[in-house]
């Protein structure tokens, strides 16, 4: 996706990145790529580049930084790796483009980004670069998780030691707020929800809280079905219904606030369940639903493919022709699946 940040004519206006920052016959090596990025990056913000480059911050990048991760998502479930190339070097560009704007401030810059992550991978990979013992997947993760707890003890005692104050550490009497710090205390709210569902319930399931096996789970996706029935007996008459076709939101009932709020309250819950049963299966369910919206979108546009052969849109056929129509096209990709 050509955007502004990708690929402006800013960015063509200025020399190329080869004459100014590096001059040879050769095609250097990766460090060397990785210090023109940077430069090229540098030389966008400084005065005299580029202007837009120069007016954005932290909050007006955000946007780009999610659109490209999920535009690398996309490109790995299309298995086009040319694309997955061009789209991760845009998500690196937002990593660049962070860190210069953090120097800038004098807060940080990439040398500290590339240290942290290289003492990070080595300080939780004892394993590899230590004496540690960990010969599969499953000691693996749990030395890391252990690691992390580590590591987050250590960052909360420099905290405390800071506020103290000159004085050094706070009062031996003083129960802070990081004593008490929870192993999902790291898991971000500002992920997917899937996501951060899949993480608060997997890092529970470290603690030992989890289902014995995945017919609890059938079963707990049973009770939570029949509570949110339970709840739909307050609906108001004639109960649930479509909305209808024609502008987003007509037609609908008018419903209680607490019961919407408790209706919403257990479809969250079955959201929940239903991630576990991912997590169990070692599946991502962001994954396996990003897929199945993908699925839909192609068989409907398969849909409306063939009404347009005929002049009419899907909203001019009848709901037994557009039935019919979804059930041709599940039959059509299962005959493309097939091997020739």
């Amino acid at each position: 996706m050509v955007r502004p940040m990708a690929g402006h004519a800013c960015f063509h206006a200025l020399p190329l990145a080869s004459a100014v920052i590096y001059i040879g016959c050769l095609m250097p090596p990766t460090g060397e790529r990785f210090e023109r990025a940077v430069a090229i990056m540098e030389r966008l913000r400084a005065p005299g580049g580029c202007p837009w480059d120069r007016e954005q911050t932290f909050d007006s990048i955000k946007p780009y930084t999610l659109e490209e991760t999920y535009e690398v998502l996309e490109a790995i479930d299309n298995r086009d790796w040319p694309e997955l190339a061009g789209e991760l070097g845009d998500l690196l560009l937002q990593v660049l483009f962070y860190a210069e704007m953090a120097k800038e401030q004098a807060s940080f810059s990439i040398d500290d980004v590339l240290d942290r992550l290289s003492a990070k991978l080595i300080n939780r990979h004892p394993h590899v670069f230590g004496d540690v013992k960990a010969d599969t997947s499953a000691e693996v993760k749990r030395n890391w998780e252990a690691i992390k707890v580590e590591e987050r003890k250590l960052e909360e005692e420099k905290k405390r030691q800071a506020s103290g104050g000159e004085g050094g550490a706070a009062p031996a009497n003083v129960v802070t707020k990081d004593e008490k710090r929870s192993i999902l205390a790291g898991v971000s709210s500002a992920m997917p929800s899937l996501l951060e569902a899949y993480k608060l319930s997997s890092r529970a399931a470290q603690a030992g809280f989890d289902w014995p096996n995945v017919e609890g789970l059938f079963d707990k996706l049973n009770e939570e079905t029949s509570e949110l029935r339970e709840q739909l007996k307050e609906f108001p008459a004639p109960g649930p219904r479509p909305q209808g076709r024609g502008m987003a939101g007509s037609g609908r009932t008018a419903v209680p606030e607490d019961l919407q709020a408790r209706l919403e309250d257990e479809v969250g819950d079955l959201f929940f369940v239903l991630v576990n049963i991912a997590r169990y299966l070692s599946l991502d369910p962001e994954s396996a639903l990003r897929k199945t919206n993908r699925k839909f979108k192609r068989r409907f546009q398969w849909m409306e493919a063939r009404l347009d052969e005929s002049g009419r849109s899907a909203d001019q056929a009848t709901m037994e022709e557009l039935e019919l129509l979804w059930q041709q096209a599940k039959a059509e990709e299962k005959r493309q699946e097939k091997p020739a």
